[in-house]
């Protein structure tokens, strides 16, 4: 566990930050803006917690704030540095738990036939807006992957992540009795 003595380090003044194994790199670097969004997923999260959604996602959504820390340090850690330098990684495990939760809470859920618009309930909105987040995390980190190596489950973790907020906005508003705002195409 990492101690943190002092929050301002001025190393990043010049508009660089350090990755894990110390190599600097820009702060407007793909490496960095995609553990960044990785981040700001976590604060939007963070966001629908500390409203009053129900505990079959708040439960899941505290575990899942842990595994995006995971996935910041797969991603600050280059794929060459992680033998010498093991960190906290996304492993299919992590994939498999969002799955059955996908599962479970589409179980209880009425069938969709249309597509729906982000809203209903205040913790179904903040759910969706954290879904989009993670959404553009997952074209982040897809970027970064075109051009160097990254972990192996980063990518399928933020898509399947993203599919399970999705799930978890919709159980939201079944719990709250507050229907989904359906998308009309002929409007």
């Amino acid at each position: 566990m990492p101690r943190i003595t002092k929050v301002y380090t001025r190393t990043g003044d010049d508009g660089s930050t350090a990755l894990g194994g110390g190599q600097r790199l820009p702060k407007d670097a793909r490496r960095i803006e995609a553990y960044g969004t990785v981040d700001e997923l976590n604060s939007a999260i963070g966001t629908a917690l500390a409203g009053e959604i129900g505990e079959s996602s708040s439960e899941p959504l505290a575990q899942i704030q842990n595994d995006l820390f995971h996935l910041g340090s797969d991603l600050c850690i280059l794929e060459e540095d992680k033998q010498r330098m093991p960190v906290p990684r996304i492993e299919k495990r992590h994939i498999e738990r969002l799955e059955a939760w996908i599962d479970a809470l589409s179980a209880a859920l009425p069938p969709l036939e249309n597509f729906i618009l982000p809203g209903g309930s205040t913790g179904a909105a903040a759910l969706h807006l954290a879904r989009t987040v993670c959404r553009r995390a997952e074209r982040r980190i897809v970027a970064l992957a075109r051009e160097e190596a990254v972990g192996e489950h980063a990518i399928a973790y933020l898509n399947r992540l993203s599919d399970l907020l999705f799930v978890m906005a919709r159980a939201e508003n079944y719990r709250r009795g507050v229907e989904d705002v359906l998308w009309d195409s002929r409007a």
